[in-house]
């Protein structure tokens, strides 16, 4: 090979640059200058990026172009290689017409990564049919920050959680023959004061003990295999250009053999961003060095600038060559270079929705809502009558409901940043969305009837107008029930409330939206709010009162949604009249205020509230939250009492329906290092497990958990498990009280006022003791899940 062909296939090139969908997109793309495609690619080409989701095209009509143009690249250049052809899959496959899941982070709520990996394989699916071979995602940084806009891309807090359900999609998606891509390497999500963009403040125990075991997971449990860096700079080094990250941690640690592709720009941003480098040829210099392999979008640094740093002496070529041959190994891997590869005819016909999309955006839908309160209001028309008082949701058969919000009968509401509706298709208002997804209304509609819901805006997402808020207020006053759908607008680059580049200095609702749900409140009309955001948001008022009004009335009920994607309005409407049962947990802490952020249910004792400081970063609801139309019990836990040092420990509960609906329960297992050399959170997820149940069955779970599941960075930076004691229990929750606290099970008690940490509806076991002997080992930290349950 040349080095004209070597530098090729380390580059991607972007046929459409129509909107914005990247970070400095219209100051760094650089134009095709009259050349033709055959012109530009005339020594070959690494990748084509986005062929369907940079624009609105016909599946049918650009398959039919792909194939055509993979077989002119392998008839007419020198070396006949096919492009390797990549597309966003963070939300479904990015293009025109196909299916949208929920975001990320319902996958998190749902705490289920078997439905995940069901996601995962069915995106995968359509993504080969239509000739590609990589998606950029699962996105893998672990959430410390709602301030941050990209929150809604995470799966949640919990490096363990992320890890699991993160490790599914790549399973599912890499079943189905299309690479996953690890995203971002490394840190991304600890950006100071939860800006994009912004430098990283983290320790090197941080950095292994957070942010690294969601991807050592994703790598050696799942075989991912291809990683993005990060934007970040770390300490003052950007990743991009970080070689102790991108080779000796994730190459010689990790043993990754597979491709790291730059996010887009990356490279460039050394020069431009980070300052680093004097121009594109060091730019290239610095990150091939560092371990990237492939420069994305374009090739503005690892084409000429890169071939003329080589051919200077200023390079060596054994660099490009070793990022060569990780590129050609993927293609063969991906059967790229069998000569028959594009013989046969691209593919018609091609359907993005099928049936099988639809169940399984429903069924994650519905899983990942959480219910967040659920309050008795008085029974039948008298206000006054509290004997026959029953929680307000389900919603009863009779009852009219005015419907009310700027997210009531929006499709755009329900779905991510990364959705081709929000990411690309808003640049286009004149084109449908080209799949069917029922908004709230006409999901609520179709089970209630027309004659029974009201319809009123009331306000925008954002903005100042309050002029529809009487219009609201009157609808909710000539009906039974209110529900007021309030949230986001997912978008990039400041076209939203959240996204890419929508990072915000508040968690308080956007706009006016809390003034319209305190104003329906305040007509004494039970209220449910339903919130579609990508983010938690500091709502502590609607769920526990406001200090500073503590007569304030409080919304009847409050449910989460985190954009729960096509089939998320059937499914809140489900959970609202009761034909399914919420069953989602909260996978990020919901935040007291902006000014407690960062916040991370995983903090030492020192992380928490004490009378040493006058304010309170304990959150209004814990990481895990999640209340039920049901009651369960935990009993009879046990647990294996020693374990040596280089084996797992047993614990096994009995879970127990104990009300009188059938439902879900996600039973978590937490634990605490009792003593260790360093600093230990004070709870830790150590394994989670969703299970079904009738009315008063039971069943049996049984946890498997490696020792390395308190594995920990010492003060030598070396991975190990130290001997001692280690508290385990069961509980709904990350805060959950043990048997002897105040708290009820049942998830009805209504805990008001107050700025101090407050008990909240929870239940959990006993804390056992399980003693880890033997000497200080050194160990890696990827584990596999292993829980197992039957009934009793």
């Amino acid at each position: 090979m040349t080095l004209e062909e070597k530098t090729a296939q380390l580059v991607g090139y972007w046929l459409d640059q129509n909107g914005v969908v990247a970070p400095m997109q219209g100051e760094m793309t650089a134009t095709a200058d009259g050349r033709t495609l055959a012109d530009i690619t005339r020594h070959g080409i690494g990748q084509f990026t986005r062929v369907y989701g940079t624009r609105p095209v016909e599946p049918d009509e650009r398959a039919a172009w792909l194939w055509a143009e993979q077989r002119r690249l392998v008839r007419e250049t020198r070396l006949g290689i096919p492009a390797l052809v990549h597309e966003e899959c963070l939300t479904g496959l990015a293009a025109w017409k196909a299916a949208t899941f929920p975001t990320p982070l319902a996958w998190g709520a749902a705490f289920d990564p078997d439905l995940v990996e069901q996601v995962g394989a069915v995106i995968g699916e359509s993504m080969r049919q239509l000739g590609i071979h990589q998606g950029l995602a699962p996105v893998l940084d672990v959430v410390r920050d709602p301030r941050w806009g990209r929150v809604d891309e995470c799966i949640g807090e919990d490096p363990y959680l992320v890890g699991t359900v993160g490790t599914a999609y790549v399973r599912g998606l890499q079943g189905a023959g299309v690479d996953a891509t690890l995203k971002h390497f490394l840190g991304y999500s600890a950006s100071q004061a939860g800006r994009n963009h912004a430098p990283v403040h983290a320790g090197p125990r941080e950095i292994a003990d957070v942010f690294l075991p969601p991807f050592e997971m994703a790598l050696r449990d799942g075989g991912a295999r291809s990683v993005m860096n990060s934007y970040a700079e770390i300490d003052g080094v950007p990743v991009a250009a970080n070689g102790e990250l991108l080779t000796d941690v994730l190459r010689d640690r990790l043993g990754f053999d597979g491709t790291v592709v730059a996010d887009y720009f990356s490279v460039a941003f050394l020069e431009v961003m980070h300052g680093i480098a004097a121009d594109r040829g060091e730019a290239a210099a610095l990150a091939l060095s560092a371990g990237i392999d492939v420069e994305l979008p374009t090739g503005d640094a690892f084409l000429q600038p890169l071939v003329d740093r080589v051919r200077a002496g200023l390079v060596d070529e054994a660099l490009v060559d070793r990022a060569v041959l990780r590129v050609l190994r993927q293609k063969e891997r991906l059967g790229l270079l069998d000569p028959s590869a594009f013989e046969d005819e691209p593919p018609t016909g091609i359907d993005l929705d099928t049936p099988r999309h639809r169940a399984l955006a429903k069924a994650l839908a519905a899983r990942s809502l959480v219910l967040l309160a659920n309050r008795p209001v008085p029974g039948g028309a008298d206000l006054a009558d509290t004997v026959h008082a029953a929680p307000v949701l389900p919603l009863r058969a009779d009852a009219t409901v005015a419907l009310i919000g700027p997210n009531a009968d929006r499709a755009e509401a329900l779905q991510g940043c990364y959705s081709f509706a929000n990411h690309v298709l808003a640049a286009h208002p004149d084109l449908p969305l080209g799949f069917d997804i029922p908004t709230v209304r006409e999901a609520l509609t179709t089970s209630l009837g027309s004659s029974a819901v009201r319809f009123a805006t009331g306000c925008a997402v954002s903005g100042t107008d309050r002029s529809g808020i009487a219009d609201a207020v009157a609808v909710a006053q000539a009906s039974d029930v209110a529900v007021v759908v309030v949230g986001d607008q997912a978008g990039l680059f400041g076209r939203g409330t959240v996204g890419e580049g929508n990072d915000t200095e508040s968690l308080d609702l956007p706009g006016v939206q809390r003034e319209l749900v305190e104003a329906v409140v305040a007509t004494g009309t039970p209220t449910v709010v339903v919130l579609l955001t990508g983010r938690p948001y500091a709502i502590g008022w609607a769920l526990d009162g406001d200090a500073q009004r503590p007569d304030a009335p409080l919304p009847a009920a409050v449910v989460q949604a985190f954009f729960p994607g096509e089939e998320g309005g059937t499914a809140i409407a489900d959970v609202l009249t009761g034909a399914a049962s919420p069953s989602g947990r909260l996978p990020v802490s919901l935040p007291r205020a902006a000014g407690a952020q960062p916040y991370t249910y995983l903090h030492p004792r020192l992380g928490g509230p004490s009378d040493v400081t006058a304010t309170d970063s304990t959150p209004v609801r814990p990481f895990g939250f999640g209340l039920t139309y049901t009651s369960f019990a935990y009993e009879d836990l046990v647990t294996d009492p020693t374990v040596g040092s280089d084996g797992a420990f047993d614990v096994s509960v009995t879970v127990r329906n104990t009300g009188d609906r059938a439902g879900d329960d996600v039973v978590q297992l937490y634990g605490h290092d009792v003593h260790a050399g360093v600093t230990r959170p004070v709870a830790q997820l150590l394994g989670y497990a969703r299970v079904a149940l009738a009315p008063a069955e039971s069943v049996r779970v049984r946890f498997s958990v490696p020792v390395q599941r308190f594995a920990f960075t010492g003060r030598d930076l070396r991975k190990v498990v130290e001997p001692g004691d280690v508290e385990v229990w069961v509980a709904s929750h990350a805060a959950a009280s043990r048997p002897g606290g105040t708290v009820h099970a049942d998830g009805i008690v209504a805990v008001r006022g107050g700025s101090g940490p407050e008990p909240v509806p929870g239940s959990a076991t006993d804390r056992a003791v399980v003693r880890v002997t033997g000497p200080v080992r050194e160990v890696e930290a990827s584990d596999r899940r292993i829980v197992t349950w039957e009934r009793v």
